[in-house]
């Protein structure tokens, strides 16, 4: 499955693009008057291969969880419980994500790729729902590939197989809401002490040193932050990963929910639809997708810069630019949610404004 997903991965259509140009430039503003909106709706006719390119609707936000043996390493205060809490939470409405999803109009599916603790939660049955005015309540994935990663400073997180398991997962979940009608994805993430892999991920894929790449998360203390960069420090020089090898570094330093979340990345740019990121989490699992397939960054859509600084470093490697900057650092999809109308707005000013000549309306 993956390297087929890879294979249908290709490069913008340059025709798309220059009509999309030429379009911007005729219609009722001045010439770049939109500035990065303008920019980012010409990526978006390059990856449909349209112009103007469909509106990035329904939106569908898929969370990844999984926990990580690198909490052991006291890399965080946090119990690793939360995580399975956290996704009842997701599941009963009352996180953050959900009422961003509530207010954006996005389903929500919550994916258990790798949560260490049996989930007490009855997995949905139905397909997905699109997302239409009356949203379907969140759904929960069963697709555990591990109970968790291993510590990563002892062994390898996961081996080369749960790596690509995990991976393919993500294609498939992608699919999946495809399928289902969806025309955005947006990604998600939850696991305790996943900041930490994240940031290995960042250094391993950029070269930047660990403190570069390695933040705060939940706001730890600065006796814990130091420990955390030399828990990254430690991991980088005892598997000393090959950025050449996407597969290799995912299983090395990785999450469960970091590799499934490359994959559903790969799983929107086979099928020409943006995906947009939200933060650290999914800034580490591009730099993933984009090893495995350059031309995925075409479907990449920055939707917030995270406080964490290993997203900055991961989204300047990758070349792309966040369209909100707001110090957000929760994770679970809610920076891509706030970005979402910008996304849509891009695209609609393609679709509705007139041009001079239709309005009737002089040029300079």
């Amino acid at each position: 499955m993956l390297e087929t997903t890879i294979a249908e991965i290709g490069p913008p259509d340059p025709v798309a693009m220059t009509a999309a140009r030429d379009l911007q430039a005729r219609l009722t503003k001045p010439a770049g008057s939109l500035g990065a909106l303008e920019d980012l709706s010409v990526r978006l006719a390059g990856l449909a291969g349209v112009c103007p390119p469909p509106l990035p609707e329904p939106a569908a936000v898929a969370i990844f969880a999984g926990d990580h043996g690198v909490h052991a390493q006291r890399v965080t205060p946090w119990p690793q419980e939360v995580t399975a809490q956290m996704i009842g939470n997701f599941l009963a409405g009352g996180a953050v994500v959900n009422a961003f999803a509530r207010q954006a109009g996005a389903s929500v599916t919550v994916v258990d790729v790798g949560v260490a603790a049996p989930l007490p939660f009855p997995p949905a049955d139905a397909a997905p729902a699109p997302t239409g005015t009356n949203l379907a309540p969140p759904r929960l994935v069963d697709a555990n590939v591990r109970r968790g990663t291993r510590d990563m400073t002892v062994t390898a997180a996961l081996t080369r197989d749960e790596a690509r398991a995990a991976v393919e997962t993500g294609i498939r979940v992608a699919g999946e809401l495809l399928d289902a009608g969806a025309g955005v994805l947006l990604t998600g993430d939850m696991g305790i002490a996943n900041t930490t892999p994240a940031a290995a991920l960042v250094a391993a894929f950029t070269g930047v040193d660990p403190e570069a790449a390695t933040g705060r998360g939940t706001g730890v203390d600065d006796g814990t932050y130091r420990r955390k960069v030399d828990v990254v420090r430690r991991a980088l020089e005892r598997h000393r990963p090959d950025p050449a090898d996407p597969l290799g570094v995912l299983a090395a330093v990785g999450g469960l929910e970091h590799a499934a979340l490359a994959g559903l990345i790969l799983g929107a740019a086979a099928r020409r639809v943006p995906v947009l990121l939200d933060g650290v989490i999914a800034a580490a699992a591009a730099l993933a997708a984009a090893a495995l397939a350059p031309d995925a960054v075409g479907a990449m859509v920055a939707g917030h810069r995270s406080a964490e600084p290993g997203a900055t470093v991961a989204l300047r490697h990758l070349g792309l630019d966040p369209l909100v900057d707001l110090g957000l650092r929760l994770g679970e999809g809610t920076g891509a949610l706030l970005a979402l109308p910008v996304v849509t707005g891009a695209v609609r000013v393609l679709h509705e404004v007139a041009t001079f000549d239709a309005a009737g309306v002089s040029e300079k």
